[in-house]
């Protein structure tokens, strides 16, 4: 199997991201002309928007390839399609939470919608597609992670909350793998 290829489920939901937060771009841009039309060319709102956005999109990353580096160093065996595991991770931020990448991920249309300075997407449209992804993954994700751990899951899914905000938590979701192997192995 080419572990440089993407599966079909994966594709679909990179494709459904991109829609997401595309389609929130434009109905923020809309609803700005019909009730913030002075937001669309305020430099000093777009340059401060622009830094928290960029702040962030930087988090975001951070956690999304420290959680991406745990799932493909521990929940990887045998040859598999990028973004693809076939081993239950719970150690590292998986091992307070279930979905770190995903609490990681969540804020993305908050980044996006500082990044374009738009109130409009900053205060109604990124709320809902946060709550909107949170439902997906307590709905799908879990579905899935189900029918491919089993009983190991539903143990696991007894001992971990889906999300945690507990300090200790979310630090781990900002360290890198190599600083918490050794904790670990």
């Amino acid at each position: 199997m080419n572990t440089h290829t993407l599966t079909a489920s994966v594709l679909l939901r990179i494709l459904f991201w991109l829609v997401l937060l595309l389609g929130g771009l434009a109905l923020g841009f809309y609803l700005d002309r019909q009730f913030f039309p002075q937001a669309l060319t305020s430099l000093p709102w777009h340059l401060a928007s622009a830094f928290l956005g960029l702040m962030l999109l930087r988090l975001i990353f951070r956690v999304a390839r420290n959680t991406g580096r745990t799932l493909a160093r521990f929940g990887r065996d045998g040859d598999l399609p990028r973004l693809e595991t076939n081993r239950l991770v719970t150690r590292g931020p998986y091992g307070c939470m279930r979905h770190p990448m995903h609490m990681g991920l969540l804020p993305m249309p908050l980044a996006l919608a500082l990044l374009a300075g738009s109130p409009s997407f900053i205060v109604f449209v990124a709320p809902l597609e946060m709550a909107l992804m949170v439902l997906l993954v307590l709905l799908l994700e879990e579905r899935e992670a189900l029918h491919k751990f089993g009983e190991a899951y539903r143990e696991y899914r007894r001992q971990v909350p889906a999300f945690s905000l507990r300090p200790s938590c979310l630090k781990l979701l900002l360290q890198p793998v190599r600083a918490r192997q050794s904790n670990e192995d």
